[in-house]
């Protein structure tokens, strides 16, 4: 009989590195871990983690034959500017376009908003010479004694790696290629990153900054990988090891090596997918994703089953929560929006007297008060340990004791005192806010969405998220909430259930009553072959699967919409009319109405293409309707407000003795080893048929 196959999922994030263990032949988890991360040596974590995940499961390395790693390294690097030495080298003429930007001001109110420092400095910014014109014809031959003589002298000031942006490269990326092929003959270990290759897409700021941002992570990001990926195998692993892309998708180690950028919103796009699996599970297609952890809160929108992916993000905010203050880099990624809510978040009191829950976070360390690694602040942990939320000696299983006394000095010292409050009352304050807080964020990111949150369930995880979703979902006016088994560390596992997947992009500005459809099809056969070359170590004889986009726009907008190329649709002059028509319906769906009378532009094409990968799956067991007495730990002093401030004795269940069809009645507490659920007065809770914790808020009655 042959031995158990397993796949392993790490999500490296800002408090804790959370680790899956799925038994590949059975369909379900087998293991869960939750460690505290490192953020000086984030390896250290993963590898702690997978040695205690593998020897609670007792499982051996070589059984492990896939795993699937999501990290926040790219984006640290780039906050923390903590990449490498970058240089840029582009068309003469252009050296400062990332000081000048797109000369918009985020904030028009404020003359002096400051913006992110680029992160590459002028002196180590060169001009070559060439020019090529706007459809790629070349004006001016390329140089190559002027890039060999810049290359030579940045390489002698240090410089350890090279971003090349050179205008019009996404129409003609000849020119761009050369210089590679330069620099390789000169000094094959230095790093080079190119804007046709990293971002082929119009834009010039936004693609020489995402290509600046792929030079610099990437000797990091691939010191890391290839330690991480040599500590594996000397620990006993042979299978393959993959990276969770922002898009969602997961790609191989070597084109996570060759791209880094596009791994910046890893963690979070595997939370969104874990969301989309058990909202699916649970029979919802429409939900709202839920992922609260140690530093922040993700939250996202997923309709018909799936995450809506667009085309850019921005990193590094000056202000963190102002659209435009930050570094727009054009990569795939997962439509998120980022609350700073997690259980490190800070509890302060404004100038103006007012109670204040963060964005600022004590993260991994020194942690909360409560941790006891130094921390003096009080923190929204601080305050569900208070209000009897947490038991202090069982969080992380009983592996970390929670100090109470710590955690009442400091909500005492800067909340209680300050406001004039009872202890339990400024704890309740503390965790109020942050819900009123993830609840607007929420609330903004569904309604610019054109859609009613009431209308949606909630798929709620992380290490704080399930004690906070039932009090988010009834301000949002949401009756039911999905709390997946191992909750804790959901959106390790949702890095199981991605695709093998990687998007590629390509610029063609044309309006579709002119377009040259021979162009388009071009691209998508180019595109097509770079894709079989990427995918080709882990496709083997299977056939990749395509599907592909089209951002449209009405003639004169400047914002596009992406929109799903139908399957087998043959794109020809005859195409015209069912394009024109899947913009117009998903027109309507965003906006309401379709104006008339206005020609359609495109203006970038997409591919995505994927490899069939073995379908993450979970066993279902029978529902029977059983008395929850067995799974019952015991009971302890809550504070709740509704319907009346104060505590009560509320019992506690083992999650894991809670069996499919077991019913449990608000309040109640029900503990996991990562994450503890709170059900409040007023809300029902049912086990599934795939061990979901399903809370269901009494009443039918439609919210005010």
């Amino acid at each position: 009989m042959a031995a158990p196959r397993y796949a392993v999922s790490i999500d490296v994030g800002g408090t804790f590195t959370d680790l899956a263990l799925f038994d590949v032949d059975a369909g379900t988890v087998a293991g869960v871990h939750k460690v505290l991360t490192d953020p000086r040596r984030p390896a250290r974590a993963v590898l702690q983690g997978w040695r205690e995940l593998l020897e609670l499961a007792g499982v051996e390395p070589r059984q492990v034959v896939e795993v699937v790693h999501s990290t926040t390294l790219v984006t640290n690097a780039l906050v923390e500017r903590r990449g490498a030495r970058t240089a840029l080298l582009t068309t003469q003429g252009f050296r400062d376009v990332l000081e000048i930007g797109i000369e918009q001001l985020y904030d028009i109110y404020d003359l002096f908003a400051p913006y992110p420092e680029p992160l590459v400095p002028r002196h180590w910014r060169r001009e070559v010479r060439e020019r090529l014109s706007r459809d790629g014809s070349v004006l001016e031959p390329l140089d190559e004694d002027s890039v060999l003589a810049q290359v030579d002298e940045l390489v002698s000031e240090g410089v350890e790696s090279i971003a090349v942006s050179l205008i019009h490269a996404y129409r003609n990326p000849a020119h761009e290629r050369r210089i590679a092929e330069l620099i390789a003959s000169r000094y094959p270990e230095l790093a080079v990153s190119l804007s046709s290759q990293v971002a082929p897409l119009i834009g010039e700021y936004e693609r020489t900054v995402t290509v600046v941002a792929d030079a610099y992570v990437k000797p990091l990001l691939r010191r890391y990988l290839a330690d991480l990926r040599d500590a594996l195998e000397g620990e006993g692993f042979r299978g393959r090891l993959f990276l969770v892309l922002s898009s969602g998708g997961v790609t191989t180690l070597e084109a996570a090596m060759d791209f880094p950028v596009r791994l910046l919103e890893s963690g979070p796009a595997a939370g969104a997918f874990a969301a989309s699996f058990y909202g699916r599970l649970a029979g919802h297609e429409d939900v709202l994703s839920l992922d609260m952890g140690g530093t922040t809160a993700k939250a996202c929108l997923i309709e018909r089953g799936a995450p809506e992916v667009v085309r850019m993000l921005e990193v590094d905010r000056v202000h963190r929560f102002k659209p435009g203050s930050g570094l727009p880099v054009m990569t795939p990624t997962v439509d998120l929006i980022e609350i700073g809510a997690g259980g490190g978040s800070i509890a302060t009191i404004d100038r103006l007297g007012l109670l204040k829950v963060g964005p600022q976070s004590a993260g991994a360390d020194p942690g909360p008060a409560c941790y006891g690694r130094g921390g003096e602040r009080p923190t929204v942990t601080d305050a569900n340990l208070l209000l009897g939320y947490l038991d202090p000696a069982a969080f992380l299983g009983g592996r970390m004791t929670l100090r109470s006394e710590q955690a009442r000095r400091a909500v005492a010292r800067f909340v209680a005192e300050p406001l004039g409050l009872e202890l339990a009352a400024a704890a309740r304050g503390v965790h109020a806010i942050v819900n009123e807080n993830m609840a607007q964020a929420a609330r903004t990111h569904i309604i610019e969405r054109n859609r009613d949150p009431r209308s949606l369930a909630m798929v709620a995880f992380g290490g704080a998220g399930p004690a906070h979703a039932a009090s988010v979902a009834r301000i949002l006016g949401i009756r039911t909430v999905i709390v997946p088994l191992g909750a804790g560390v959901a959106s390790a596992i949702g890095a199981l259930t991605a695709p093998l997947a990687m998007p590629f992009t390509r610029t063609y500005m044309t309006t579709l009553e002119n377009c040259d459809w021979s162009v388009v099809r071009d691209l998508y056969q180019e595109m097509r072959a770079e894709a079989a070359r990427a995918l080709a170590p882990v496709a083997g004889e299977a056939a990749l699967i395509e599907t592909r986009a089209v951002d449209l726009r009405f003639a004169g907008q400047y914002h596009e919409l992406r929109v799903t190329i139908p399957e087998g649709l043959e794109l020809s002059a005859g195409s015209r009319d069912a394009l024109e028509a899947a913009f117009a319906a998903r027109y309507r769906e965003v906006y309401g109405r379709v104006p008339s009378g206005l020609g359609v532009e495109a203006l970038n094409w997409h591919l995505t293409a994927s490899v069939p990968r073995p379908a993450f799956r979970l066993a279902p067991e029978p529902e029977e309707a059983r008395d929850p007495t067995p799974a019952l730990r015991g009971e302890r002093a809550v504070y709740f407000d509704d319907p009346t401030p104060g505590e009560r004795r509320c019992p506690v269940y083992d999650r894991y003795r809670l069996g499919p069809g077991m019913q449990l009645a608000g309040p109640a507490i029900v503990e996991e080893r990562e994450t503890t659920i709170v059900v409040p007065p007023g809300w029902q809770a049912k086990v599934d048929a795939y061990r979901n914790l399903i809370l269901e808020r009494a009443g039918h009655e439609a919210d005010e």
